[in-house]
């Protein structure tokens, strides 16, 4: 009965946890890392082909990335989730392999000028085919036995749609012991999903995550109000607002506020302004949001829904799917508000950066976490110039931020969700956090009387002890 971490260990990305009992060998998430690589990750000390199961938190890909690649090397075991993450894995899965061939068509146009050796993708379309193929959907709430010595449950997390966390009781040679993976703890006050995080009543063992686990979030009374007063004075200046947004997730919040804006008549003198989705997986992953179960969404979004409002719909609203549709936006001089990937400028259609940034009449929005080492965070930490496709780009565009717009819980919203069980875990695991943060969040949980820890990738514990 052992559990041994090995990403989003002192690091925010790139979660995956190995657990071992009667001889049966599970993941909970395998993700991929994204941004500066702190620490090295220890490899999975098993072969793929060993690892019976995965138990995923949630769609993004920072939990879920290396899934095709776990495929590819031999992984034919089952990858349970609920329905709404595996609905959203497939779009998310397809999106990242068609990444990883356009980098390596990239790179091998480049290796054949300088007579490098060929550039072979991390994963590719059928590997991410292969890796769908294993998702097996569960219900919230239900108890399901997947294997010898591993029952698991899965509770709504409220990080994003589907998000779960997951408890898990293992059983072996007579000795009981429940382990409970927190997941991505959601924020409160997100529009559409539920966004109050189950609380779980017991556990031997809790992995918690601490994106911001050593501070508090700003609230502003209206985040629609102060998103409508960045739109008015950039449109009124000319400009245009380019929103690097993740696909799933915040793409669909900023949908929500903008077509509120638009209702209550917030921006004036552009009545109808246009807002472009340039991002083929956000439209995707808006099918799915508009599909989904109504239990998942909160009371405000399934009254709109019963009232026949689309929630996530406006006039001027229009999508790019093509390069062609997306290189057009730019050519349109009408101002316009552009949501784009990726969420930290690492990815996607980020050529709306290298023609706005420069413009002084232009802002870039951010509404998310931007890790160490991205573009996103060098921009959110005030840098004055970046490199765009090889292009040295001046930034002169207002760089802005919508506070508390983070799909995480903070510090004390952490606190509230493991101070939901009844009595104190044996140890509190902390992970998928900055290296200084886990050690701040676990010198905060020891103040107030919990056992904690931030191990390093590769620790290995055993639980039956």
């Amino acid at each position: 009965m052992k559990m041994t971490f090995l990403g989003a260990a002192h690091e925010v990305t790139g979660s995956c946890t190995l657990l071992t009992c009667c001889g049966q060998h599970g993941l909970v998430d395998c993700g991929m890392e994204q941004g500066r690589d702190i620490f090295e990750n220890q490899d999975l000390p098993i072969t793929p082909a060993q690892v019976d199961f995965v138990l995923l938190t949630h769609a993004h890909i920072d939990h879920s990335g290396l899934l095709p690649l776990l495929y590819k090397n031999g992984f034919q075991g089952s990858i349970y989730a609920t329905e709404e993450t595996c609905n959203l894995c497939r779009i998310m899965l397809r999106d990242s392999a068609h990444i990883q061939e356009q980098e390596a068509e990239w790179r091998n146009r480049k290796a054949k000028r300088s007579g490098a050796d060929a550039y072979v993708p991390l994963y590719d379309r059928n590997d991410a085919e292969g890796a769908i193929a294993r998702l097996h959907p569960v219900r919230y709430g239900d108890m399901r036995q997947i294997g010898e010595g591993f029952s698991v449950r899965f509770s709504d997390i409220g990080h994003l749609l589907g998000s779960a966390c997951i408890e898990i009781w293992l059983s072996e040679n007579g000795v009981e012991k429940k382990l409970v993976f927190s997941g991505d703890i959601g924020n409160l006050n997100q529009p559409i999903i539920r966004d109050i995080p189950t609380t779980i009543p017991d556990a031997d063992y809790v992995v918690c995550e601490s994106t911001y686990g050593d501070r508090l979030h700003e609230r502003p009374e209206d985040p629609v109000a102060l998103l409508a007063s960045i739109i008015q004075r950039t449109l009124d200046r000319g400009g245009n607002v380019v929103i690097p947004s993740f696909a799933v997730g915040r793409t669909q919040e900023m949908l929500y506020f903008i077509r509120e804006i638009k209702d209550r008549g917030l921006v004036t003198g552009h009545s109808d302004f246009p807002v472009y989705v340039d991002n083929p997986m956000a439209n995707e992953a808006t099918g799915v949001y508009l599909q989904c179960d109504a239990a998942c969404l909160d009371d405000k979004t399934r009254a709109l829904v019963k009232s026949g409002v689309n929630p996530l719909m406006f006039r001027g609203l229009k999508t790019a799917v093509s390069t062609a549709d997306s290189r057009a936006i730019n050519l349109d001089p009408t101002p316009k508000v552009i949501l784009s990937a990726s969420g930290m400028c690492e990815a996607g259609r980020i050529r709306h950066l290298k023609h706005n940034l420069w413009r002084e009449e232009c802002t870039i929005l951010f509404v998310g976490y931007q890790a160490v080492g991205t573009l996103g965070r060098a921009l959110h930490d005030g840098a004055q110039k970046v490199k765009l496709f090889g292009e040295e780009i001046l930034v002169q565009a207002e760089i802005a931020a919508l506070p508390g717009k983070s799909g995480h819980a903070d510090r004390d919203g952490l606190t509230a969700w493991l101070n939901g069980f009844a009595e104190k875990p044996a140890m509190v695991f902390v992970n998928h956090g900055e290296n200084t943060v886990c050690d701040n969040f676990v010198a905060h949980l020891e103040r107030l009387g919990y056992k904690a820890d931030a191990p390093f990738s590769g620790a290995a514990f055993d639980l039956a002890n």
